[in-house]
């Protein structure tokens, strides 16, 4: 049974330009209306054992199209509940979409039905055929499989049952109102063994969510949810034969809650197509959401084409390459534009655009790189993350597995910018979402592909106990599947560093060792600073060119370019005072980053906070000594400039604490601290004793972005 613990607020990938609530037979309902333009589409709610966050992966990609609306279902979410069973009958719930419609001033719309929002859809459309363009039917428990009434029949019968021993609950999934009165524990179990019939396997983060969403209401109501009146078989077909606008059936074979047989049989009577959806269990929309929402998009708008031919090169103009760069820190971006420079001399004759966000575009910018206009379309991956940090403490797996909407929507992005016209060329530099979604569905897949990324494999940190073990394993046994499954996906799988670099850990139990299974998948091209300490030249003429003095000591600060950094900042700048004392000629440079305001960080003398540092390479080379968080850039580039340096690893931060510390301890360079045991004052022992240490660490070589870009280029 997957555990579930709360995650608390959850970044969004939209945000609604107006919420509200409709009221339907003196019962409110909560609406949330996004995007705009002429075409509407509302997501029906299916059964109130979830509320309109079920359509999460949907709406930020529907948003960017037309008007969508999405509402709680009476009795979940923030609508109300009212009480007794003839307040949930199918009848009401139609009733509740032309509420929501009149609310929003919407006089037409296409509807998307999900589970049991199946039948308040058909009546709705059926009895206001003015009103409805198209309608969308998701695992539809439609009720007219002859072996649905017999199932249906035998729940309805448990739920009403009273004294049921606890010994049978297992075998109905607990589904027993008298036991759910009796003991939370029995409601909290349905929802488990619920929601784990609803979805196929690697869907721990979805399972999360359903749980969490059922525990929003309370056992009373979702019984009567459950046995609110329906229609007969009978009627659903009646109900059929009076659709007249377009319509689809999506349903997985292998949905455990709604027979796939209802799917087929709605679909006949409808007289449509059914889209097959493999691997998503009952819940479609949240397992596999990319070809839902093709599916949805293709019956909504009759100008899009799922599979567009791919364009044919007219010409022997120009290539054309699309680079994805993660926005989680800096150093990608450092290294991505070393990359692309190598790339340029192999292919003088590639063009290079960028998918990127702030703060990355900051970079590519000052480095006069082109960004591609979807740019500012895309969610912020940088906000979630520091949404997600406390005080120096960032749980990178957790807030990882919480992006999940902002991903899926960002990939969509990505799908509609390789449409727009032939690329000969996608890299992805840790694009999680593109190499995700690409390997869920390789037909998507538009030009010849590269993957980037400095460490392979999630690993638990030991504060997360068994649990975090079982997902970060079953994580990296889905990445482990799919790259096995789909070898096609990935053209060139690049590890930026050396096979000594990968932890010796394995992916998880039973599974294989992370070293071994890396240089089975993956070639190595070093690791890319984008710079060669050489070419810097001697250092006091560096020095002296950055405008540092012969007689100061500099100690530059840094902490990437995200806002998680904030705090070890201000711990830094409490410790200057101390260290001054400790070596007077100390100068203390702190850089606050793109996302953290200098003026709110406190002054001293012989410190001075700057907001940014262009070619920040150069400075840390100049520096005396740097302190930085526990990312792994600013660490190497320290390292092949020979420089000492403390970094302080976020806490709970697994590629910091685990695969970037193995490292750095593989080269001998830096001194790791602990955030939480280090007081000012010992900060400020820290530095004064490293600055007089000699570093000999490990050499790093120079020629990592001309051997990734070499493995690049033979892809085109």
């Amino acid at each position: 049974m997957t555990d579930w613990r709360p995650t608390g607020t959850q970044s969004r990938a939209a945000l609604p330009r107006r919420e509200g609530f409709a009221e339907q037979g003196g019962v409110r309902l909560f609406y949330e209306l996004y995007g705009e333009g002429e075409k509407t589409l509302v997501f029906v709610p299916p059964w109130a054992v979830v509320h309109s966050r079920v359509w999460k992966a949907q709406i930020p990609y529907f948003a960017r199209l037309c008007r969508v609306i999405a509402f709680d279902p009476r009795g979940n979410g923030r609508s109300d509940r009212p009480r007794g069973e003839a307040a949930y009958s199918d009848f009401e719930l139609a009733r509740d979409i032309g509420a929501v419609l009149d609310a929003t001033g919407t006089g037409r719309a296409s509807l998307v039905a999900l589970s049991r929002g199946c039948h308040p859809a058909l009546i709705f459309a059926a009895n206001h055929p003015e009103r409805v363009e198209a309608i969308a039917f998701v695992a539809p428990a439609a009720r007219i499989d002859p072996a649905a009434e017999q199932r249906i029949a035998l729940t309805d019968d448990v739920l009403q049952k009273t004294g049921l021993p606890d010994a049978a609950l297992p075998a109905v999934l607990h589904f027993n109102l008298e036991a759910w009165r009796r003991d939370p524990v029995h409601y909290r179990a349905f929802l488990h063994g619920f929601f784990e019939r609803c979805f196929e396997a690697h869907s721990t983060k979805p399972i999360e969510d359903g749980i969490g969403w059922g525990l929003e209401t309370d056992p009373e109501t979702l019984a009567a949810t459950h046995l609110g009146p329906q229609p007969s078989a009978d009627e659903v077909r009646e109900l059929c034969a009076r659709i007249r606008c377009p319509t689809l059936v999506i349903h997985d074979p292998a949905d455990r809650i709604t027979a796939f047989a209802e799917g087929v049989a709605l679909a006949k009577a409808l007289g449509t197509r059914l889209e097959v959806v493999e691997g998503a269990g009952h819940i479609v929309p949240a397992r596999k959401p990319v070809p839902v929402n093709f599916a949805i998009r293709e019956l909504v708008d009759e100008s899009f084409v799922r599979k567009p031919p791919v364009p044919r090169r007219t010409s022997r103009g120009p290539k054309r390459a699309l680079f994805v760069s993660s926005p989680i820190g800096l150093g990608h971006a450092r290294r991505d534009v070393a990359i692309a420079r190598e790339l340029r001399k192999l292919a003088p004759e590639l063009e290079i655009e960028w998918l990127a966000q702030h703060p990355v575009t900051r970079v590519l910018e000052s480095e006069g790189e082109t960004i591609h206009p979807a740019s500012r379309k895309l969610a912020s991956e940088s906000a979630h993350i520091e949404s997600e940090s406390a005080e120096h403490d960032l749980h990178c797996f957790q807030a990882l597995r919480r992006m999940d909407e902002i991903l899926v929507a960002n990939f969509m992005l990505f799908d509609e910018v390789m449409r727009e016209r032939r690329w000969d060329l996608a890299i992805g530099d840790e694009a999680w979402e593109v190499d995700y979604f690409l390997h869920e569905h390789p037909g998507e897949k538009r030009a010849p592909y590269a993957w980037l990324t400095d460490f392979v494999g999630m690993l638990p940190m030991p504060e997360g106990g068994d649990h975090e073990a079982f997902l970060t394993a079953d994580v990296n046994a889905e990445m482990i599947g799919h790259v096995e499954k789909h070898p096609e996906v990935r053209d060139r799988a690049i590890f930026v560093g050396n096979p000594e670099d990968i932890v010796p850990e394995r992916f998880g139990a039973q599974l294989p060792w992370i070293r071994e299974w890396t240089e089975r998948h993956y070639q190595f091209a070093g690791y890319v600073t984008g710079f060669d300490p050489a070419e810097l030249g001697p250092r006091d003429a560096l020095r002296h060119a950055l405008g540092y003095r012969e007689d100061e000591k500099v100690c530059l600060v840094t902490v990437g370019g995200s806002g998680v950094g904030r705090a070890l900042l201000e711990r830094i700048i409490a410790a200057h005072p101390a260290a001054r004392r400790r070596e007077p000629a100390l100068r203390t440079i702190v850089v606050a980053g793109p996302r953290i305001d200098p003026a709110s960080l406190t002054r001293a003398e012989g410190l001075e906070v700057v907001p940014y540092v262009h070619q920040l390479y150069r400075h840390l080379a100049a520096c005396d000594i740097a302190v930085v968080q526990g990312g792994l850039t600013t660490a190497m580039e320290l390292t092949a400039a020979q420089r000492p340096f403390l970094y302080f690893p976020l806490q709970n931060h697994f590629e910091q604490n685990l695969h970037v510390r193995h490292r750095l301890d593989r080269y001998g360079a830096g001194r790791r601290m602990d955030y939480r045991a280090s007081t000012p004052e010992e900060i400020a022992e820290a530095i004064a004793g490293e600055l007089g240490r000699p570093v000999r660490s490990r050499g790093v070589e120079t020629d990592g972005a001309r051997r990734a870009a070499e493995r690049i280029a033979e892809l085109l």
